[in-house]
Order: C-alpha cells, then sequence, then structure tokens
C-alpha cells in the first residue's frame, strides 16, 4: 500500500516509521525546504516512550534526554515547593517506561533518522500540497497545476495550519485563548546550582505559570511562562520578545524566576490559540491526525505524545484493515478521539488551575495547592494518560 504522508514534524515521522515498519510504501511530503524544527522543549510521558521503543528510538532517546527524578509544585511569591509525583525509576516501575524531558530538535533529529534508515528518500522537502482528489481507489495530491504524489491513503500530519484539513473541510476559526507564552533554552551552567536539579517545576500563580526543566542530558534547561494578557495575538513560534519584557509580564514573582528569566539569549513568545475538536478524522482514504485535528493548550504536556500515539495506532488500523483502507481509518478515528478529545479539555482546565486567584494571597494559596494537589488528584488527572498503550490498545 502506497501511502502519503503530508507533513515532516513529530507526528508525521512517526506515522511514516511505524507503517514502514509493517511493511508500507511511504512518502512523507514537507512544505519546509530544509528539516529544521523549531521550539524547545517537550515532556515524553511513559505512554509516549512506549511508542519510541515500538519504532526502536529508546537508543538514541537515552542519548538526548533527560530524565527527571520528579515533579514539583511551587509557589509564584513565596517559592514554597510540594512535590507533583514521582518519576524516575517510580516511572519505570509503575508504567514500564520513564518519564523523559527532550530538546524538540533532538527528538525531531531521531526520527528522521530513523525514519531514512528504512528508506533514505522518504522525506521529500519543498512541497506544498494545495489540493488533495481522491478517484476511487486512489488519491491524487497537487500543488497547484503539477501532480506531486498518488497513493493509496493520504495522512494529513501538516498541523495547526494544516492545507490537508482545509483540503477536507475549509478553513479552521481558531479563537484566541487569552493567554500568551514566552519559551527560551538556558545552558545550565548560566544558572545557579538549585536551578540545575534534575527535576520538572511548575510555578503556579493568579493568572500566570512557570514551567522550567532539564534536556539534552541536563546541558540545557527549558523555560515556558504562560501569562493571561490581551491585545497580542500572533500565532507564532518564531516571534522574538525581550527579556525586559518578559521580566514585566512576571513582575513580583520569586527571585528564581526572575533569574531564568535573566539567564534566556532569546525569549520567544506566541499566543496560544483555541480550536474547536473536529468530531470527524477520516474522509474515505485521507485522514488527520495531531494537531490538525486534535490542537491542544500545552497545560498536560500531551501535544506531541498525542501525536506519537496517534502515528502508532494509525499503523496498526491500516495494517489489520490492509484490504479495506477506508475502514481502518475509521477505526483509528474511533479508537483516538475520546483520548484526544479528553486531553483537549483536561489540558484547558488545568490553564484556570494553574492561574486561579486563590493563589495571590499566602492563606488561600497554601490551602488551594493541598487541595488541588492532592495524591488524589493527581492520580486522577495523569494516571489514566501514563498507563495507555498505543502499542496494544483494541483497535
Amino acid at each position: 500500500m502506497r501511502v502519503v504522508v503530508v507533513g515532516a514534524g513529530i507526528g508525521g515521522l512517526t506515522a511514516a516509521l511505524a507503517l514502514m515498519r509493517r511493511g508500507f510504501d511511504v512518502q512523507v511530503l514537507e512544505q519546509a525546504r530544509e528539516l529544521r524544527e523549531v521550539g524547545a522543549g517537550l515532556q515524553i510521558s511513559p505512554n509516549g516512550n512506549r511508542v519510541l521503543d515500538a519504532l526502536g528510538l529508546t537508543p538514541a532517546l537515552s542519548r538526548i534526554a533527560a530524565e527527571p527524578a520528579g515533579k514539583k509544585v511551587r509557589l509564584w511569591n513565596t517559592g514554597q515547593t510540594r512535590n507533583l509525583f514521582d518519576l524516575g525509576a517510580t516511572s519505570r516501575e509503575r508504567y514500564g517506561f520513564p518519564y523523559l524531558t527532550v530538546h524538540r530538535a533532538d527528538l525531531h533529529r531521531a526520527l528522521i533518522d530513523g525514519v531514512k534508515a528504512m528508506k533514505p528518500d522518504a522525506i521529500k522537502t519543498g512541497v506544498r500540497i494545495d489540493h488533495v482528489e481522491q478517484c476511487g481507489a486512489e488519491v491524487i495530491v497537487r500543488s497547484g497545476d503539477a501532480t506531486v504524489a498518488v497513493a493509496d491513503v493520504v495522512v494529513g500530519a501538516d498541523g495547526v495550519h494544516s492545507q490537508v484539513r482545509q483540503c477536507l473541510i475549509g478553513e479552521d476559526r481558531p479563537s484566541f485563548s487569552g493567554i500568551i507564552a514566552w519559551r527560551g533554552v538556558i545552558e545550565a551552567s548560566r544558572l545557579p546550582d538549585h536551578l540545575r536539579q534534575p527535576y520538572g517545576y511548575n510555578w503556579v500563580g493568579p493568572g500566570a505559570h512557570v514551567i522550567h526543566y532539564p534536556m539534552r542530558r541536563g546541558e540545557l534547561v527549558n523555560f515556558v511562562g504562560a501569562v493571561e494578557q490581551q491585545g497580542w495575538e500572533v500565532e507564532s513560534w518564531s516571534e522574538v520578545g525581550s527579556v525586559e519584557e518578559c521580566l514585566s509580564d512576571f513582575k513580583g514573582w520569586h527571585e528564581d524566576v526572575q533569574t531564568l528569566i535573566r539567564s534566556l539569549h532569546t525569549p520567544y513568545r506566541w499566543a496560544l490559540m483555541g480550536r474547536e475538536t473536529l468530531p470527524r478524522w477520516s474522509y474515505g482514504r485521507v485522514a488527520l491526525l495531531g494537531d490538525a485535528c486534535h490542537p491542544t493548550l500545552p497545560f498536560l504536556a500531551q501535544g506531541a505524545v498525542m501525536a506519537l500515539e496517534d502515528g502508532l495506532v494509525l499503523a496498526r488500523c491500516l495494517e489489520a484493515w490492509k484490504s479495506d483502507p477506508e475502514l481502518g481509518l475509521q477505526h483509528f478515528e474511533r479508537a483516538r478521539i475520546d483520548r484526544t478529545s479528553r486531553i483537549v479539555n483536561g489540558s484547558a482546565a488545568n490553564a484556570k488551575r494553574f492561574h486561579n486567584p486563590q493563589l495571590a494571597h499566602a492563606d488561600g494559596a497554601a490551602s488551594y495547592v493541598d487541595e488541588q494537589w492532592s495524591e488524589e488528584r493527581v492520580k486522577e488527572r495523569y494516571e489514566w494518560l501514563f498507563e495507555y498503550k498505543a502499542d496494544t490498545v483494541p483497535l
């Protein structure tokens, strides 16, 4: 079966590699002229590392990732710390796989290398598609008047601005979430010892929160700061801000947060946009995956992991229904839509939880943190995520 995957991001490359390992003939079309992943850090929870292991990438991940010992919640002004959950050996024992933090570019390169090891010319860059047409048992992919590919199945893994989605259902209508996010990468050597500890931290406060964690074997620290703000709605990962602007957005926060911000070489900012989850992902022999069909706010740290899961489950479905790929794509949609919708909703709920007004004052903040990050609440929010097995889940 010939499969064309549109988009050489994390979801598209995962799908391509999973399909090729099952004997499919795969071509990946990428509109960028060079394979370069923008962005900063990613958290890959055990359910995501289960997928990467199934793709044979565990050795590569062990060379490029960091493995936090745990995650902690800290209060915005006092720095009061509470354990969120243990990771490290605990994650491996409980879920069978680690919880890793990686630079997005490092994971992207590992996936590229995996795909090219299977088929050196699998990825074609500089191809912007603008039309997908189904003709009986074939799908024709066009760029302008030129036919760039003919396939049995086309997978749209081309992100939040998906051209494949536009071909299927028209323009999307994002709405501003009211939150902008700052991101940047810090050389760990620039930070004091206590900010280089092998933990992920989530600072919570009224109207804003900050996340930081180690990457690349602890050599780098990823920084993300999210703040409720109106009047700026640029949805771009490459929009450069300034350290002074970022400091202003977190004025009054703990000195540790100020130190992190002052250590950023180049802070980037982008507006977080909300999109409705699609009620349908597959149309005949064309299907969407990842951000093309279920974009999410980043507050459960599952956006990239959902794309990983999608890619493996899609490959399993097409393998199981080789004689009827349309039915296989329908099974893929049914197997994934409830879980991804729950993640999208849970991420939105976490935004409100991290920014709750009760966090403004010490007395209310302490009781709120005790209530919202109790062991019972944490298990309720995360256990079902980490236990998921994309390699064996019923189709």
